[in-house]
């Protein structure tokens, strides 16, 4: 089911439809510093924590935590093209171990996109998949009776993103 445009009044509590694509405000130093544009699109990283899905982990959760270099790319109307999602081990396996190498990769990555420039974008919903744990901006309803869609959800980040879609995000 695709999204439908933005639509309301603008005033506080005026009801909004989730957008074609959702905007994504960057900020340095912070949980979207490594967002952007480069020559081919633009593109979406970081280095972050999975399980997977349905998994009901108990004393050996950190068996399943499981980091990675994600670096999604879109054109530059915000559709999906690719997702690069690497694995670097597990918190059982050694957290510091892990993160460091995941952003050593997507610093690499990173590096490698060519016109490579950060800033803001504006990306449509998409899920991908990587050893059964989901990735991706997923339109959802927050409402408690299921409602209309009415949010994004960036899994596995933790970052939410509603109306007034002006890119800020919820965690």
């Amino acid at each position: 089911m695709a999204p439908g445009p933005a639509v309301g009044g603008g005033g506080y509590g005026a009801p909004m439809s989730v957008p074609e694509v959702i905007p994504i405000a960057y900020e340095p130093d912070y949980r979207t510093s490594t967002i952007g544009r480069w020559d081919g699109g633009q593109f979406l990283a970081s280095v972050t924590a999975a399980f997977p899905e349905g998994l009901d982990a108990g004393d050996d959760w950190r068996e399943h935590k499981r980091w990675y270099a994600v670096l999604h790319r879109f054109d530059e109307a915000g559709g999906h093209l690719e997702s690069s999602i690497v694995s670097t081990g597990t918190t059982a396996e050694g957290e510091r171990r892990a993160v460091e190498a995941a952003r050593r990769l997507l610093d690499g990555r990173l590096e490698a996109l060519p016109g490579r420039r950060y800033g803001s974008i504006a990306v449509a919903p998409f899920a991908v998949r990587c050893e059964g744990a989901l990735f991706g901006l997923v339109v959802e309803a927050h409402a408690e009776d299921g409602g209309e869609p009415d949010w994004a959800e960036l899994y596995p980040d933790g970052l939410g993103f509603s109306a007034p879609w002006d890119g800020l995000y919820d965690t």
